[in-house]
């Protein structure tokens, strides 16, 4: 055979072998891909379950975030997260007036601005006890402020900074760590929900 009738046979040859490793390659992560899809669903079994008419819980942020009812004050939203926190078995042993105390700096606070602490250590005691490094997201806190909505208008709302996402700084959670943390964003996510229509 001479050299150059060599050349083109052997240049077929391996294209046809790179193009079934390629294929191989291509094959191999599509299954990767369908092996670590049962992750994903695993992880969304893990947050807290949020009651008909909520929004859908995002799991890449901690934040929750509901908007007040119209014609549900501020006042409103407070003695209902006072009555159904106690219904629940919660203290509400702090209170942060952040607004008001930006107005004794002379900062105008654009609005309410406030954080209030809730605790339940029949539901978050284990996570504490297997984890007490959790103690640095104690106790829970739902936030009630007032920003510009989509209309360019001051509304209500409140939040929650999620116990469930806050488990993710916890290498190793134990099993009825996760289970305190989604039951305990589950019964502040009750509390939200008909606090911000001025449930009792």
């Amino acid at each position: 055979m001479h050299r150059a009738d060599f050349y083109p046979q052997f240049y077929l040859k391996s294209s046809g072998f790179c193009f079934k490793v390629l294929m191989a390659i291509l094959v191999l992560s599509v299954t990767a891909c369908a092996v670590n899809k049962p992750v994903a669903i695993i992880h969304s079994e893990s947050i807290g379950k949020i009651r008909p008419g909520m929004p859908a819980i995002d799991p890449d942020t901690a934040i929750y975030e509901l908007a007040v009812n119209d014609g549900v004050s501020y006042q409103d939203v407070v003695d209902s997260l006072k009555s159904l926190s106690e219904g629940l078995n919660f203290v509400n042993p702090a209170n942060f007036p952040i607004g008001e105390h930006m107005k004794l700096r002379g900062v105008d606070p654009q609005g309410m601005k406030e954080v209030r602490s809730f605790c339940n250590l029949s539901m978050g005691t284990e996570i504490i006890l297997d984890h007490p490094e959790f103690l640095v997201f104690a106790p829970c806190r739902i936030a009630i402020y007032e920003k510009t909505d989509a209309d360019n208008k001051r509304k209500l709302f409140i939040a929650m900074d999620r116990p469930t996402y806050d488990l993710k700084s916890i290498k190793n959670p134990t099993a009825r760590a996760r289970k305190s943390a989604q039951e305990l964003e589950t019964a502040l996510l009750e509390i939200m929900d008909r606090a911000r229509k001025g449930d009792f």
